[in-house]
């Protein structure tokens, strides 16, 4: 399978299958929302979206970036989720840069949404749609935050049906820039073991598959069985 890695400036609206990965945190936050029983997240542009879309479904719950401020209810950490009940409930996300990438390909034929968490599935879900090519969009830093490209790298890697150990691609993930900042508190909305959830590979048996569902941008969970063809080892 062919693949090229872009930032979000680089999506150019020609992509067919794309993966958009967020490592640290929108898409491990996701995954552990799915893991706590939500039934699907609602991608929003910004945060008055956010706000708009809640206003008019006063049941769902909104999460965002950095400190919880009037109106939201949950923040993009993996670990301030781990006890949350989420069953059968919606969120919506607006993160910084995680679901504007996801924004960006929503119209695509197939578009995931990817970190470590859920790398073996994406992998799977990859390969069980059969495509020629894939474009990674790396969200952080416009493309060059070194966790998204490590997990870029790793997919890569896996579709190319190699033994893969992803110990040096989490090691990239734990020493990147990203990961100081939130063990150093300088990113508010965190807690100190968010590092080492986002640097767990296949935690999760499900890819997060996002599409236009009555005009919104919508992530589910997208499960598919084990597979052969996909050897990382842990």
């Amino acid at each position: 399978m062919d693949s090229r890695v872009v930032g979000i400036p680089g999506v150019d609206g020609t992509e067919q299958v794309a993966v958009v990965i967020d490592v640290m945190r929108a898409f491990t936050t996701a995954a552990w929302a799915f893991h706590r029983g939500a039934d699907k997240i609602v991608l929003a542009a910004d945060e008055g979206e956010a706000l708009e879309i809640k206003a008019g479904h006063p049941g769902w719950l909104a999460l965002k970036d950095g400190a919880l401020v009037t109106g939201f209810d949950l923040v993009n950490s993996p670990a301030l989720l781990q006890e949350a009940d989420l069953v059968g409930r919606t969120v919506i996300q607006k993160t910084t840069a995680g679901t504007v990438g996801a924004l960006a390909v929503v119209e695509a034929k197939l578009a995931l949404c990817a970190s470590f968490a859920v790398a073996g599935a994406t992998a799977r879900a990859l390969m069980d749609a059969d495509a020629d090519s894939v474009t990674f969009v790396a969200t952080g830093e416009d493309g060059r935050a070194a966790e998204d490209l490590a997990c870029a790298e790793y997919l890569d890697r896996l579709l190319a049906g190699d033994r893969v150990d992803p110990g040096p691609y989490l090691h990239g993930a734990r020493t990147s820039p990203a990961a100081d900042d939130l063990r150093s508190g300088r990113r508010r909305g965190a807690h100190p073991t968010d590092v080492e959830l986002c640097s767990e590979v296949d935690r999760f048996d499900f890819a997060m598959k996002v599409a236009l569902e009555e005009g919104m941008a919508v992530l589910r969970p997208l499960r598919t069985p084990p597979e052969a063809g996909v050897r990382g080892t842990r």
